[in-house]
């Protein structure tokens, strides 16, 4: 790898282990085993390296989900397939932390990146949903958006539950909860 890539899964690991505004460029340059100029070499600033670690995390993340959403047969088995995945259910969710983050929250290009990613999770998770009502396979009524956005803020949710219980039945739960809901709302 180079150390540009050093410096991107550096940021990577810290982002999503102590966050943006606790994660100094010392720090990085650390965990990253690159000599004191090397950000500044690759990267205008902590921000643009920030921005860089997201995109990468946003390109894995989507194609992890694509593929989830792809596998089964019926709609409720590709959610099923996006919810119940293995995942470090108690280092919660990359981009959900990062909303947690003050300094995220008020830069809006890295807040941008993260709502960017929370929309595209909503809307492919309502492509799924729309063609569950297009087939019958749920009922007319269903709306595909308000639907999509509830399965995607219970799976944050669950791991904010998760997390504070330091239980990871509680996100088991809370997947299982809105996979009943789903199935209950099968024509």
């Amino acid at each position: 790898m180079s150390t540009r890539d050093d410096l991107i899964e550096a940021t990577r690991e810290l982002l999503w282990e102590r966050g943006y505004g606790a994660a100094s460029p010392r720090e990085i340059l650390d965990v990253a085993g690159a000599g004191k100029g090397s950000m500044y070499h690759h990267f205008r600033g902590k921000e643009a390296l920030a921005q860089a670690a997201i995109e990468r995390n946003a390109e894995e993340m989507q194609a992890q989900i694509a593929g989830d959403l792809a596998s089964g047969g019926s709609a409720v088995a590709h959610v099923r397939a996006y919810l119940t995945r293995e995942r470090e259910v108690l280092k919660g969710c990359q981009f959900g932390r990062l909303v947690q983050d003050p300094d995220v929250v008020e830069s809006p290009v890295l807040r941008g990146q993260v709502e960017e990613m929370f929309a595209w999770v909503r809307s492919r998770l309502e492509e799924v949903i729309s063609g569950g009502v297009d087939s019958g396979e749920f009922a007319p009524g269903l709306d595909p958006t308000r639907t999509a956005t509830a399965v995607a803020a219970t799976l944050q949710g669950a791991y904010v539950l998760a997390r504070a219980a330091q239980d990871v039945s509680v996100f088991d739960d809370a997947v299982e909860g809105v996979l009943a809901l789903l199935e209950a709302a099968r024509s």
